[in-house]
């Protein structure tokens, strides 16, 4: 049987990882595929440098709508990044009757729609489990391991860089800045690291499963995003007093009136098993109602854990050449005749517990007056700390509200700000307990 021949576009980290992956393991991948999946034409901008790595057998080329239009290839694997040209070559690629595979999380989170309807009516396929978590099958299990669940909600710490600095920051006590520069010093963060600092890489990959979980189309651009480049030693620090720790999550839940679909930082119980997700670790805990909760832990990027996920879409495609394109699993989960139009929830709609921590003067009624303006949004109290700050005359609330509407939060969080004994803006990070 004819080897299936791959076209390459872009040859950096995981481009690499995948050449290596699949040169290594290449006869154990075989007999998974049943054919030898071979790596036919790559399109790089070093020409020169990627030919001394690829060797003689290997077509090398600068411009990769070359390796998209050539008839010898079966499957195009989009490496490149980015989603204007990324676009360009995935629609492209389709036109020309090729499978694609990519782990371009914002070409997916953008025009996810158009390319998998332009894929469905071609009849082709467009895998991209590496698009999410890295190395983690989180896209398979959701979409095919859990097919016999309704999902009720996805949670998951799916951005290394900003776990990492978080994890620094609460075991050392430095600051935010401090841990930043660790990070980029360590490759963990780029030199612009304003997707993942601001959540904004974790939102296109959020944004992916909640239309893989929910059956909803893809809708980056109804997604709250609040990154952690505003959060203060402190609240990591008290945080960790009050039993929790703080986590920038992905969470996207079910609810009667619509989708929940947000990225911000949240206080998790120290219990918990996304707490104890350390370092550059990514882990996802989905809920269905037939399995409970199931977590899924490992690497969410790097050279080879992103390429074992490239390199599994490129057997499932291969296994799956010849089947019938209506038997195929379907790219988000449902048929796509079937696909919901429930809709997203805006921030102000959602219902979640909060952490509330302001100054005061210290002085009689303060406590009462800031109780009351929670009480008349409907708010409960969980607990409350005071603790005195280097002024005498100043003191500090903790509170830990029950769960709540954010809409009567914002209104609450207005009137306490607005009381003449109150010293200091409200800092405010949402909860999540996960049961």
């Amino acid at each position: 049987m004819e080897s299936i021949k791959v076209g390459l576009l872009g040859l950096g980290v995981v481009g690499g990882g995948t050449w290596k992956v699949l040169a290594r393991n290449a006869r154990e991948i075989a007999r998974r595929a049943g054919r030898h999946i071979e790596v036919s034409r790559v399109a790089v901008r070093d020409v020169a440098k990627a030919r001394k790595l690829l060797g003689p057998d290997v077509a090398v080329c600068a411009d990769p709508f070359e390796v998209v239009r050539d008839p010898s290839i079966n499957i195009v694997v989009e490496l490149i990044g980015g989603d204007m040209l990324a676009r360009e070559l995935v629609l492209e690629a389709i036109a020309q009757g090729k499978h694609v595979v990519t782990a371009n999380k914002a070409l997916l989170a953008k025009h996810g729609n158009e390319i998998f309807a332009a894929a469905s009516a071609r009849g082709v396929m467009v895998a991209f489990e590496a698009a999410v978590a890295g190395g983690i099958p989180i896209i398979k299990a959701i979409r095919e391991g859990l097919t016999a669940n309704r999902i009720e909600w996805v949670a998951g710490i799916i951005n290394g860089t900003t776990n990492f600095i978080l994890s620094e920051m609460r075991s050392r006590g430095l600051p935010f800045a401090t841990v930043l520069a660790e990070a980029q010093r360590l490759g963990y963060a780029e030199a612009d690291p304003t997707f993942d600092i601001e959540g904004i890489d974790a939102a296109h990959k959020l944004t992916l499963m909640a239309s893989i979980a929910f059956g909803i189309p893809v809708q980056f651009d109804r997604a709250y995003i609040e990154g952690i480049s505003k959060l203060a030693a402190e609240d990591i620090k008290l945080a960790e007093r009050l039993g929790y720790r703080i986590k920038l999550l992905g969470i996207t839940k079910r609810r009667p009136e619509g989708i929940e679909l947000r990225v911000h930082p949240a206080l998790v119980p120290t219990r918990s098993l996304l707490a104890n997700v350390e370092g550059a670790m990514n882990a996802v805990l989905v809920r269905g109602d037939a399995v409970g909760q199931t977590l899924y832990y490992g690497k969410g990027a790097g050279e080879e854990p992103t390429a074992s996920s490239v390199v599994a879409d490129l057997v499932d495609v291969t296994r799956l050449l010849t089947a019938d394109p209506e038997s195929r699993v379907p790219h988000l989960a449902f048929q796509p005749d079937a696909m919901d139009d429930t809709p997203i929830l805006p921030i102000d709609d959602v219902v979640t517990s909060y952490y509330l921590r302001f100054s005061v003067a210290d002085q009689p009624g303060v406590l009462a007056d800031v109780t009351r303006a929670l009480a008349n949004g409907g708010i409960s109290i969980g607990s409350m700390i005071q603790q005195p700050t280097d002024s005498a005359d100043t003191a500090e609330l903790i509170f830990l509200t029950h769960e709540a509407v954010e809409r009567n939060v914002n209104e609450a969080i207005a009137k306490i700000e607005a009381l003449p004994f109150v010293h200091s803006r409200v800092t405010r990070i949402r909860m999540e307990n996960l049961a």
